[in-house]
């Protein structure tokens, strides 16, 4: 209950966060060892070019059968290789890739890193974001600054917790690991 609390309380603390409505909403349907939906409250005013590019790569049905290729338990899952984490594909490759738009520069802003933020993954580039993606399954403000915030889970965080764990420093999903079947935005 204290958790839960002091989650609410931190998204009502936030300025931005207690701002900005529901919508548009990333709806995520997941399968595999989780299953349901997951839906995340898009960020446009804190992030506006990372928001347009999940859009419009879900639009695109980029998204659909990708994988959670990456999963450290406490930390955080990732997905979103639209090149190499497709379902059926090499999954030694997934997390090397991206999609064919162009990288994004950062959008940098003061909101936290905690418990159902998502944020672009990127290499060691701060201007590297492309279509892979993380949500936090814990607090994480050692990547306040240096990572961008673009959505927030406001409902199926169930699901997102049951997300199949990997192994090794890494998370590496070993495996048939969780998908995004669909991924669709409503406005």
């Amino acid at each position: 209950m204290r958790k839960v609390l002091a989650i609410a309380l931190a998204l009502v603390a936030s300025p931005v966060l207690a701002q900005d409505g529901p919508g548009p909403n990333l709806v995520i349907e997941v399968a595999g060892e989780s299953s349901g939906q997951i839906v995340i409250d898009l960020l446009p005013d804190v992030a506006p070019q990372h928001v347009a590019q999940i859009v419009a790569l879900a639009q695109e049905g980029a998204y659909d059968n990708v994988v959670f290729h990456r999963v450290i338990d406490g930390f955080m899952a990732q997905t979103g290789d639209v090149e190499f984490g497709k379902v059926g594909g090499d999954m030694r490759m997934a997390g090397r890739g991206g999609s064919e738009r162009s990288d994004i520069p950062a959008e940098f802003s003061d909101v936290p890193f905690d418990r159902g933020v998502v944020g672009m993954a990127r290499s060691q580039s701060p201007n590297s974001a492309n279509s892979q993606f993380f949500i936090m399954f814990d607090a994480g403000h050692f990547l306040n600054g240096q990572y961008t915030v673009f959505g927030r889970v406001i409902e199926g965080m169930e699901v997102v917790d049951a997300i199949k764990r990997g192994t090794g420093a890494n998370g590496a999903v070993i495996g048939a690991p969780d998908i995004m079947q669909s991924v669709s935005v409503v406005e």
